[in-house]
Formats: C-alpha cells, sequence, structure tokens
C-alpha cells in the first residue's frame, strides 16, 4: 500500500562492532556462535530465577505470587507460538531464501506483509485475551490454585500481552539475519531479555511486588527487538504498511502454515495440560516441574537447538532431488554432534542433580524438601534429555523439506499419549509430580522414535549402520561415564567437601564433572567416536578458530560466493 519513508539509522555498527554483521558459512561455525550465546543466555536466565526465586519466596504468600508468575507467562507465550512462530519456523527461511536469490527487495518486501498481517492477527487475538484473562486463568488451572493466584496470574498475563508484540517483530527479524547466515545477534537478543527482567524486578520489585517481573518481561522483550533491528534493515529490510496477500512468497507461505500451526497448538495443549495438572497438586507442583524443565532445557538449548537452528539453512539449500544426498550426510554429521554433547550432559545431570538445584536455585529461602522434590523430577528427566535435542533438529529436517503435515501427526500421536499418560499417573496413583516427570521422559523417548521412523520413510535409507553405529558407540560411552563417575561423586560428597557451603558445593560440582567429561572422553577416544577428533582439532587450534571451524566440511557457499561481509 504506502511505503513507509526511510528513517536514519543509529550509527551502531561501527569498525569496533563489525564483527557482529559477520556471515557464517559453515554449520559448525554457525552453531559455535549459538552455543557460546546460548551459554551466556543460560547463565543470564539462572540468574533471572535465582533472582525471582531469592525476591519472591520468603513466605508461603510469595511463592503462590511466584506460582501464579510461571503460569502467567503460559498463555502469551502459547499466542507467541502460534502466531508468529507458526509462521516463521514453518516456510519462512526456505521461502525467504528463494526469492533473495531471485529479487532481494521482493524477498525484503514479503518479509514485511507476513510482518503485518501476524501483528494484526496477534493484536485482535491479544484484546479477547486481556478481556478474560481471568475467566481463562481459572479455566486451565486445577483445584489447588487460589482464587488469589488466579487474580495474580490474570494481571501478569495482560501485562506480559505488550511483550509478545515485540518478540513477534524482533523474530522476524532473527528469521531475516538466520536466512543471511548471521547468526551472532539473534544469539546475543536472549541475553538483553533476561537482563530487561533483571532490571525490572531490580528496579521495581519494591513498589510492584511481583508485577514487577511482568514489567521486566516487556523491557527484556524491547531489547530482544531493539538490538536486531539496526542490521536487518541495513540488510535491505524495510517496514511497509501493505496487506497484499497476493504478493510472491505470502500465499506460499501461509499455505504452509495450517499444519504447522496446529503443531504448535497441540504442543501448547501439552503445556496448557502440564499447568492443569500440576497445579491439581500440592506442594508448588507447578513451580518444582517447571524448575526442572528449565534445567533440562539449558543443554537442549547449548547442544541440541544451536546445531539445529544453524543446520536449517544449509539443509534448506539442500533440500531437492540433486542435494538429497547430501542433505542426509549433512543431517547425520548433525545428529551426532547433538549426541556426542548431549549424552554426557544427560549423565552429569542424573548424578549431580541435588548440588545444581542447590547451586541454582537454592537461595537461603527455598525449602529443602522443594529441592529434593525438583531433583528427583530433574533425575527423570535427564535420561530423555539427547532425544529431545535430536528431535529439535528433525523437526527442521522436514522444514527444510517444505513437509510440516508430518510433524503434525507426529506431535498429535506424542501429546494424546502425554495427555493421557498424565492424566493416570495424577489422579489414578500417588507418583504426584514424579509422574508428571516420568511421562514428560517416557514420552520423549517415544517422539524420537516417531520421527526417525516417519523421516526414514521419507527419504529411505536413514536408518542404517551410519546412523546406529555412532550413536551406540555415544550410547556406551555415557553408560560407562555414568558408572565411573557414580562413586567417586559419592566419596567426594560424603568425604571431601562440606556441600553446606556453596564454596565447597560448587568445588564438589567442578571436580565431578571435570572426571565424568575425562572418562567420557576416554571411552570416546577408545571408541574411536568421529565427534571427538573435531572436538580436538577445534581445542588445539584456538588461535586460529576461525580457520578451524571453516574446515567442518559443511560448506554452505561455493568460491565466489556472498562476501563475509558487508
Amino acid at each position: 500500500m504506502f511505503p513507509l519513508p526511510k528513517l536514519p539509522l543509529p550509527k551502531l555498527f561501527t569498525s569496533q562492532t563489525q564483527w557482529l554483521e559477520k556471515q557464517q558459512t559453515t554449520i559448525l561455525s554457525a552453531a559455535a556462535i549459538i552455543t557460546v550465546a546460548n551459554i551466556a543466555s543460560s547463565l543470564s536466565g539462572l540468574i533471572r530465577q535465582r533472582l525471582l526465586i531469592g525476591s519472591f519466596f520468603h513466605t508461603e504468600e510469595s511463592r503462590q505470587a511466584f506460582e501464579a508468575l510461571l503460569v502467567a507467562f503460559q498463555v502469551p507465550d502459547m499466542m507467541f507460538q502460534l502466531i508468529v512462530l507458526g509462521a516463521l519456523s514453518a516456510a519462512f527461511i526456505p521461502v525467504f531464501s528463494y526469492l533473495k536469490k531471485e529479487n532481494e527487495q521482493q524477498a525484503f518486501k514479503m518479509s514485511a506483509i507476513v510482518l503485518n498481517i501476524l501483528l494484526l492477527i496477534f493484536i485482535a487475538f491479544g484484546v479477547v485475551i486481556f478481556i478474560f484473562a481471568e475467566p481463562i486463568t481459572a479455566f486451565r488451572t486445577g483445584h489447588q490454585f487460589s482464587a488469589d493466584q488466579v487474580l495474580i496470574a490474570a494481571n501478569l498475563t495482560r501485562i506480559m500481552l505488550v511483550a509478545q508484540l515485540f518478540f513477534a517483530v524482533s523474530n522476524m527479524m532473527s528469521a531475516i539475519l538466520q536466512s543471511y547466515q548471521r547468526f551472532i545477534l539473534p544469539s546475543i537478543a536472549p541475553i538483553l531479555y533476561n537482563v530487561g527482567i533483571v532490571l525490572g524486578v531490580y528496579l521495581f520489585a519494591p513498589y510492584l511486588g511481583i508485577y514487577s517481573a511482568g514489567v521486566g518481561v516487556c523491557i527484556g522483550a524491547l531489547l530482544h527487538m531493539a538490538i536486531q533491528v539496526p542490521l536487518t534493515m541495513k540488510l535491505g529490510f524495510k517496514p511497509s504498511l501493505s496487506l497484499n496477500t497476493r504478493f510472491p512468497g505470502v500465499r506460499d507461505l501461509f499455505k504452509l502454515m495450517p499444519p504447522r500451526v496446529l503443531t504448535i497448538g497441540i504442543t501448547e495443549i501439552q503445556n496448557l495440560g502440564l499447568g492443569f495438572f500440576a497445579t491439581s497438586l500440592p506442594a508448588l507442583s507447578f513451580v518444582v516441574i517447571r524448575l526442572a524443565i528449565t534445567l533440562i532445557t539449558i543443554p537442549i538449548r547449548l547442544f541440541g537447538v544451536p546445531i539445529s537452528q544453524a543446520s536449517l539453512p544449509f539443509l534448506a539449500s539442500e533440500a531437492d532431488e540433486k542435494g538429497l544426498g547430501r542433505f542426509k550426510e549433512l543431517l547425520l554429521q548433525s545428529m551426532h554432534q547433538i549426541s556426542f554433547f548431549a549424552m554426557p550432559a544427560s549423565v552429569l545431570i542424573l548424578i549431580l542433580r541435588v548440588p545444581i538445584v542447590r547451586l541454582v536455585f537454592g537461595t537461603h529461602n527455598f525449602p529443602w524438601t522443594t529441592t529434593i522434590t525438583t531433583g528427583r523430577a530433574v533425575a527423570i528427566i535427564s535420561v530423555s534429555i539427547a532425544a529431545q535435542a535430536m528431535v529439535q533438529l528433525l523437526i527442521r529436517a522436514f522444514h527444510s523439506l517444505k513437509d510440516t503435515r508430518t510433524p503434525l501427526i507426529i506431535t498429535s500421536i506424542n501429546v494424546s499419549l502425554y495427555l493421557l499418560g498424565s492424566a493416570a499417573v495424577i489422579f489414578l496413583t500417588n507418583w504426584e509430580v514424579e509422574g508428571i516427570a516420568v511421562v514428560t521422559s517416557a514420552t520423549a523417548f517415544l517422539e524420537l522414535i516417531l520421527f526417525l521412523v516417519f523421516f526414514n520413510r521419507k527419504i529411505g535409507g536413514f536408518l542404517g549402520r551410519s546412523f546406529f553405529f555412532p550413536q551406540f558407540k555415544m550410547v556406551v560411552a555415557s553408560f560407562l561415564m555414568a558408572v565411573s563417575l557414580y562413586l567417586p561423586f559419592k566419596i567426594l560428597d560424603e568425604l571431601v567437601f562440606n556441600t553446606s557451603r556453596t564454596v565447597e558445593l560448587i568445588g564438589l560440582t567442578i571436580t565431578t564433572s571435570t572426571i565424568g567429561m575425562l572418562v567420557y572422553i576416554y571411552f570416546a577416544a577408545l571408541f574411536n567416536i568421529r565427534e571427538l577428533r573435531l572436538v580436538t582439532r577445534m581445542l588445539s587450534s584456538l588461535g586460529r578458530w576461525q580457520k578451524t571451524l571453516a574446515r567442518s566440511g559443511e560448506l554452505l557457499l561455493e568460491p565466489g560466493g556472498e562476501d563475509d561481509t558487508l
């Protein structure tokens, strides 16, 4: 319709910050950057979580308010997942990349139109949620969730709807940057999100109480968006008021949306189900399961998401009949890389569950009984870390093939079983929150198996020796690591370290982790696991890290292609 006038951009990108614009040309280099940023993001997230617990866990009333905060996140996040990620995660990068090859300006125009449509849809649903936040909250929570908690959660939901608007713009920027293989800024943005929450709580908690966290979410979302806008506009994106659904690429993208939106919707039903079942239990069970999932998500974010996220543009470029062999090769390499890191992480979290919970959440006002219960939930879910991480990659593999229906079928089966299993353990057994953890772990393995079987049927020849044998070696190495680590951990815990002191608790965790990783590396070398050689080459060439990452063999750009810098 009417393009907006060109806006002068701040001189953010100077010679000292050109590294922020650098293009990553391999899966491994992109994944390495995302991993480093995710480590920083996870650390800032843990600081955020510890600050929240330290600020809102002093009394039973404040603990209930904290639980209401966790419940309040669900509906705004569900809206974002359905409306924004339903479009961007389904087909945006493949469609945008295809249009970019033909006409770069058309690709940016398409992205502006899609963003406008998504924002309008989001605002329409947001108004409804804002008006009916309280009855919606009451409907989706169990009988252990009090009326006061319902009111707090509803008000926080209203506040955090604003943040999701910022996230809608921000994630469009992220998708564009990733299409250009610029992964640095999208990886830094989540760190700023956590910083915003910390600032909100630190500055406003004395005046707003638990609502300061909601204000912090809005501040963090604004920072998440602001850091990505300048480079995206420098690449060529221009805002527009157009809603032309007939523009090239717009219809193609929205045609691919329904299966993905349904897939995300079904997943969100699982999340809402978790909220209902956990708030049907006493003793802040929803807090326990959410904190456990937060810990388990960290290694998935460090190993599963970075490699999966970095792989999507590369896999999309090979997703045709001519490149199918290369597609399989890249996918197998990525899956083995995920397993190599995720499996030992699973073992370490399983054995160190209680020290980790105490370090991360164990403020002076965090009850010991809650620590033990959270540790048990962490232990149960930790065995499925590698499975959950690999599913992240397989979902993107289907998307790169422009197949959004198969993930929908698998997710429907998996969520149905999750809801049935959770209902059974909550209402027919006395397993309580540990029962939810068992169902979570079991359905994660089932989801991986289904994805592997369906993917093998789609492309053929995927589930062969080249997949199973490396995975088997890593499973055996991880099992031997667990066996070798258990006794030293017990000895160090009981005879060497006084774990009532934070410094010695950190010492126990670091010492045990070091022993465990050395044992894993020994067995990985003994079994000749290929991924160990790759990591060894990287570590031996830290001074030449850029060249080392570039020699991974997963080259996206051919010689004479786009230059690394603008």
